[in-house]
């Protein structure tokens, strides 16, 4: 023994170690006699098994009936089983019938007589294996009948001899022995080391030191902050510390008694305990602390089964645990709110999501009220409290609450809890509003109300960005007993000033989208002009997002023709606005030389063209892209229109049938590319057409293609060809608009109407100044038969200038037209492209004081180009009725000095 532990044959370790050595020998010399003792058994089994085999094989073979009834079977057989029982293994196969006398036999002396075996069961029809003392020795053979139609005809017996069996054991011997020789070494090399580590883990303690040890162990167990207990099987308890018997009151007597015995313990902690299922954390209320009971059972690996029992007070853990998921909720609502307040730069609708957000994980009741110029955009004055606040927001958990309603102006009284955190700019809490005299002044009724419905705290936060108050965001409790706290302060006064932030980026928007809305409303066309060749009717609608750059207009121009024109601004924001007022201006302008379609969107490409590049060459950020725009020229005497486009979508035209088409006019290029030419296209049309105008706002849309947007409004415009341009505009926009439209939009409808032809007069004037005073005779003639004999005077006066400068300055042929509409067109055509100006004449020149004339008897008057020269047109006013004439009377012109 000593030497196999070495210096320390007494200590624990060495006594295991000498211990293990003993009953690994004795584990491998058992192993090694099983080995033995199955492999005998193994070989005698496998010889049965093969005897069998064998035997059943040659029985049943093939030609074993036909060999039999041969005249001499043994001449058959015996080359047949030495052949088989040499490749087969075995030691012997012998035919013989039913009396036991042998056909074949190895050692052929023996064929003949009768073999060692016991015929019965074979006879019987049932295979059978014996041992028996043969010829060859000591034999195990398997005796297998033959049968010939249910009849035992012969048997068959096969075998081997035991001296076979037992040496293939003997050979079997040396492996065996040196496995074992193996196992015992690796096993006591496994010891050595399982020793060697025992002993460094026990410092070669002996006995009495382990138990020493054990002491201190039971000490220290008894010492610690954490309850365990042993429980064993029926539930009995069989260790408990100390700090478990303070965990669970438990009595002095507790070790040794079953659990449920035990009155002191909780049901909920008996039926755990006497479970024996395992536990991880599960806590328990016992009195007014919370355990944390872990349970495992034991005796896996063949201890004693029971169960291993571990308590610790979660109490102030708990409580730390309530607070973090506190904390945790109120990082989450932040990060909510960070995501879901100020998706839109709306002001209202950014205060009802801060009570969407606030309702119910923070409040009850939610309120928001802003001061009045917030909601247009303007700062607040800093006095909304005494002038009120609008309740913008309102949401709870019901809508049947008694607080103020949602849209209402509201004055805070200065007591109340509002009216003090806008003054201080600082949030207030009011735990229990039934017990708040300044706030229940606010209005006494009111206040009653809310507080038997249920409403006892209020946090009330002032919504400030910028060092301005913008207004006040209150929060309800009601469902929660418990009143606001401080942590509730803090939380709503960052979700608040998260959300004055957004309301306030709101209200700027707000603000500049009014100032860019006025702007370009001021550009558009603020009252449509009167005129008598056109009954139009106007939309416009800005996109819901901001301003753009589309316009329309209706210009009068000489000879009671009237200009329409559409345009869109490519872009968005006032730099669009502004553009589109310079184009806007620049139409109107254009306008006044009385150019043809095409050449007024030629000089509009040109000044696009040069704008875009002063504000390229300055460094501007924002340059034009470009613009579309639609001119068209009506003409109420001949019923023709001429129309060019720039890019523009083409019109409709809805004619006094019903049926609506859209002319094929030249599509031209945008507005600003430049290089391109524009062409007219002239249309004649019947009196009662409308015309439909309009931006691409109206019929592109990003859930439509263009061609379904053009079809919706050609089936919105037919079939009403008496519907007046007004309800045709509301129609159209109803069919194809959204409710919030991404893109401005304007439209302008427009029904044709005719002059008569009795108000018109024209005639050829021959190319003579003795002319003049005959055309003075038949004008006169005229405007007595129009009722306009008072204008007699002045306008053969102005028509006697201009045909004297047409025949004196110009070419023939000449001719002159009257039209009567809401003025007096004077209008003298020449095929001269020469125009005539006006000049300041000396006191002695003869000439030069025509024009000047015309000018001062004349509303207006001007010059326009035809393809076939120059008309020069003057307006008269048309006497009033009470007999006196608009504008200029022709004796203020007999002042001047002629």
């Amino acid at each position: 023994m000593r030497s196999l532990t070495g210096k320390y044959p007494r200590s624990l370790a060495g006594q295991v170690f000498a211990l293990q050595v003993v009953v690994v020998v004795l584990l491998v010399a058992a192993s090694v006699l099983a080995l033995v003792v199955q492999a005998r058994h193994d070989s005698s089994t496998e010889a049965k098994n093969r005897s069998v085999a064998v035997a059943q094989a040659f029985a049943h073979s093939p030609g074993l009936l036909t060999a039999l009834e041969a005249p001499d079977p043994s001449k058959v057989l015996q080359p047949l089983t030495e052949a088989a029982r040499k490749a087969s293994g075995v030691d012997f196969i012998v035919v013989m019938d039913t009396k036991g006398i042998r056909y074949t036999h190895p050692r052929p002396e023996l064929i003949g007589k009768k073999a060692v075996a016991t015929l019965g069961p074979a006879l019987a029809g049932h295979v059978y294996t014996e041992r028996v003392n043969g010829p060859l020795g000591r034999e195990i053979q398997a005796i297998v009948p033959v049968h010939n139609h249910a009849k035992v005809v012969a048997l068959v017996t096969a075998g081997m001899k035991i001296k076979s069996v037992t040496g293939a054991v003997a050979r079997q011997m040396p492996i065996i022995l040196g496995a074992g020789a193996v196992a015992l070494g690796v096993a006591t090399s496994g010891t050595a080391l399982v020793t060697g580590r025992l002993r460094r883990q026990t410092y070669r303690l002996g006995p009495a030191e382990m138990n020493r040890m054990y002491e201190h162990h039971d000490a220290v167990l008894h010492a610690v902050r954490e309850g365990v207990l042993i429980v064993g099987v029926g539930g009995r308890l069989l260790l408990a510390n100390d700090e478990a018997r303070r965990l669970l009151d438990l009595p002095l007597d507790a070790e040794g008694r079953s659990i449920p015995d035990l009155s002191s313990l909780d049901p909920g902690i008996v039926e755990l305990l006497t479970s024996g299922r395992a536990a991880t954390d599960e806590v328990h209320l016992m009195g007014s602390r919370l355990l944390a009971v872990n349970q495992r059972p034991t005796g896996r690996r063949g201890g004693p089964r029971g169960t291993v029992v571990t308590l610790r007070d979660s109490t102030e853990l708990r409580a730390l645990s309530g607070r973090a998921e506190n904390a945790r909720e109120r990082l989450n609502l932040l990060y909510d709110a960070g995501l879901g307040i100020g998706t839109t730069l709306d002001v209202v609708r950014t205060a009802e999501e801060l009570t969407e957000i606030a309702v119910p994980r923070l409040a009850d009741f939610a309120t928001v009220d802003l001061a009045e110029p917030v909601l247009h955009g303007d700062e607040p004055t800093g006095t909304d409290t005494d002038t009120g606040m609008r309740r913008t927001a309102v949401r709870g958990i019901r809508d049947d609450h008694p607080l103020y309603e949602l849209g209402q102006l509201i004055s805070f009284l200065p007591s109340t809890p509002q009216a003090g955190a806008f003054a201080t700019g600082r949030p207030e809490l009011v735990p229990d509003l039934s017990d708040a005299p300044g706030w229940l002044a606010q209005d006494p009724e009111r206040t009653r109300r809310i507080v038997d419905h249920g409403i006892h705290s209020l946090i009330t936060v002032p919504l400030q960005a910028r060092g301005v108050i913008l207004g006040m965001a209150n929060f309800w409790r009601s469902e929660k007993p418990q009143p606001f706290e401080e942590d509730d302060l803090s939380l709503a006064e960052e979700l608040v000033a998260r959300a004055a932030v957004s309301i306030d980026n709101a209200r700027r928007y707000t603000r500049e989208h009014a100032m860019a809305m006025t702007l370009q409303r001021s550009l558009l066309p603020r009252a449509l002009p009167e005129q008598s060749a056109l009954d139009v009717a106007h939309r416009y609608l800005p996109a819901f997002s901001g301003v753009s750059g589309d316009w329309f207009d209706v210009i009068p121009l000489p000879g009671s023709r009237v200009a329409l024109v559409v345009g869109d601004v490519v872009g968005h924001g006032l730099h669009a606005a502004a553009t589109m007022g310079r184009l806007r201006t620049a139409v109107h302008n254009f306008s006044t030389l009385d150019l043809p379609p095409d050449e007024i969107l030629r000089h509009l490409d040109d000044l696009i063209g040069r704008i875009d590049q002063e504000e390229t060459e300055s460094g501007a950020d924002a340059g034009i892209i470009g613009a579309t725009c639609l001119y068209a020229i009506y003409d109420p005497v001949s019923r023709h229109c001429a129309m060019a486009r720039a890019g523009h979508p083409l019109p409709a035209l809805v004619r006094p049938d019903g049926s609506v088409s859209f002319p094929d006019l030249p599509a031209g290029p945008p507005l600003g590319l430049g290089g391109m030419p524009f062409e007219t296209a002239e249309l004649e049309v019947a009196e009662g057409t409308q015309f439909i105008l309009y931006t691409d706002g109206l019929i592109e849309d990003r859930t439509r293609d263009i061609d379904v947007g053009i079809e919706l409004l050609r089936e919105t415009l037919a079939c009403h060809p008496e519907r007046p341009p007004e309800e045709s505009c509301q129609a159209v926009l109803d069919a194809l608009l959204p409710d919030r439209p991404k893109d401005d939009v304007a439209l302008l409808i427009a029904r044709t109407r005719a002059i008569p032809p009795d108000r018109v007069a024209d005639w050829d004037v021959p190319f003579d100044p003795a002319a003049v005073a005959g055309m003075r005779a038949v004008v006169a003639e005229k405007l007595e038969d129009w009722g306009l004999s008072e204008l007699g005077f002045a306008t053969e006066l102005v028509l006697s200038e201009l045909i004297t400068n047409a025949i004196r300055y110009g070419s023939a042929p000449v001719t002159v037209r009257l039209l009567l509409d809401r003025t007096l067109t004077c209008e003298v055509a020449d095929s001269s492209s020469t125009s005539p100006h006006l000049c300041d004449a000396a006191a002695m020149d003869e000439g030069g004081r025509g024009l000047f004339l015309v000018g001062q008897l004349a509303e207006r008057w001007g010059t326009r180009y035809t393809p076939r020269g120059k008309v020069i047109w003057a307006e008269m006013a048309l006497p009033r009725p009470d007999g006196s004439t608009e504008g200029k009377a022709w004796p203020a012109a007999l002042d001047v000095e002629l």
